[in-house]
């Protein structure tokens, strides 16, 4: 009995110090808190020091946030002729002990005291806002990489697939989360809440999001989805006010229609597409007279690639023609469609970021449509035009590994014939 008291009286007071130290102002720079956190002193103190280090840094100008992250980079960097030591070490004698040293020396101090950061209450979301500064920075420091990619290490271990919550966003949702959703909306405004209201609330629409447990009103990454009759060709019609719901059970057809990442300090954490093939089977369970998803994207590097065809003698008239509004129906789905299979960067991926995104997942180039998008954005990127892209999952898993092993770009006959079909630049009457 009295060890049970002893017990609880002792753990009671463990739990106790930090509201016992919260009170007491340590006088420390931000460096020595994070040198001390990195000692044995931040393994018996760790979640007083770790909530002062955050703190303090909230509290740092641009110039003092530089000099923090500048000493992550260089002062907590690995050593490297330490490492390359023990490496020929590890060579010569591959024992537990020498590969433990070697592991050991390989990992950047800046990564453990990152995982002792993300202890206290609400650390999370403080450093996925960190990384916000950083990338802010990188753009003149450009050695902060260093730092970023450790960043993006520990992000991706904290924001796993087995750590994310799907959840479907509806008009009954908290109102502190709808108002994020209009905030984070990236590809179709939302202009006000009866606009809100529209995507949510019919019985052909739907909209899910990923959340993860240390931030649970901070959406991820969201994907709005339109159930319909046929696959459609226009966002316009889509979207419009005057359109007439339909019953789910009607609809054949599952349009992702707007997928928007939330988290600026979580980027290049890629969860888009783990959310749409879960969304599909999801709905497929929800909805079994559904047969194909699909969506209905933006095409937005399209007039930037035309603007540099205008002098190519085979295409640049047509080109020309598209950019003034004047080209066929034909002409423009046949640049389109040349400008998604064949125009690549400097490393053999598409140019068009959507399109990269969607290829990566393993989706098709299913369809092509023209004035599909007549807002003023849409026809400053791409001439009104958008595109279909086809989630099969029987077959995503091939055309991924065919994409990112070979550079293969998936397409229906109908858009590979596209691409290739002679382009004879009439305009239109």
């Amino acid at each position: 009995m009295k060890r049970n008291r002893f017990l609880g009286d002792l753990l009671a007071h463990l739990f106790d110090r930090p509201n016992q130290m919260r009170g007491k102002q340590d006088d420390r720079s931000i460096v020595d808190l994070c040198e001390a956190l990195l000692s044995a002193e931040g393994e018996v103190s760790g979640y007083r020091l770790a909530a002062t280090v955050l703190e303090r840094y909230g509290d740092l100008d641009d110039a003092g946030k530089r000099a923090f992250f500048e000493y992550l980079n260089d002062e907590l960097d690995i050593d490297a002729a330490q490492v390359a030591t023990l490496a020929r070490q590890y060579a010569q004698d591959p024992s537990v002990e020498h590969f433990s040293t070697l592991s050991q020396a390989s990992e950047p101090r800046r990564q453990e005291l990152l995982r002792r950061l993300n202890q206290p209450t609400g650390a999370t979301p403080t450093l996925v806002s960190m990384r916000v500064d950083l990338l802010r920075f990188l753009k003149d420091q450009p050695a902060l990489r260093r730092t970023d990619l450790d960043f993006v290490h520990l992000l991706r271990s904290w924001f796993n697939r087995g750590f994310l919550v799907l959840k479907q966003i509806s008009w009954d949702t908290p109102a502190r989360i709808l108002d994020k959703i209009v905030a984070y909306e990236a590809v179709h405004q939302i202009n006000d809440w009866d606009d809100l209201r529209r995507r949510l609330y019919p019985p052909d629409r739907r909209c899910f999001a990923f959340f993860h447990p240390a931030m649970p009103d901070e959406p991820l990454i969201f994907v709005e989805v339109a159930l319909t009759e046929g696959v459609p060709g226009s966002v316009d019609k889509l979207l419009s006010e005057g359109r007439t719901p339909i019953d789910a059970e009607q609809a054949n057809v599952a349009v992702f229609y707007s997928i928007s990442n939330c988290q600026k300090g979580l980027r290049n954490i890629s969860f888009g597409n783990l959310l749409i093939k879960q969304v599909v089977t999801e709905l497929a369970l929800e909805v079994p007279t559904l047969e194909t998803s699909v969506t209905l994207s933006p095409i937005p590097g399209l007039n930037a690639w035309l603007e540099q065809q205008t002098k190519d003698e085979e295409i640049g008239q047509a080109a020309t023609a598209m950019l003034g509004g004047a080209a066929t129906d034909d002409d423009c789905k046949a640049l389109a469609a040349r400008y998604l299979l064949l125009a690549k960067r400097a490393d053999g991926t598409p140019l068009d970021p959507v399109a990269r995104f969607h290829l990566g997942n393993g989706a098709e180039v299913f369809d092509l449509h023209t004035q599909a998008d007549t807002s003023e954005n849409g026809q400053m990127q791409s001439s009104g035009m958008m595109v279909n892209y086809l989630y099969d999952l029987s077959q995503t898993e091939r055309q991924h590994e065919d994409f990112v092993l070979n550079g293969i770009v998936a397409a229906s006959p109908t858009v590979a014939a596209l691409s290739t079909a002679p382009i004879v630049a009439s305009q239109k009457a």
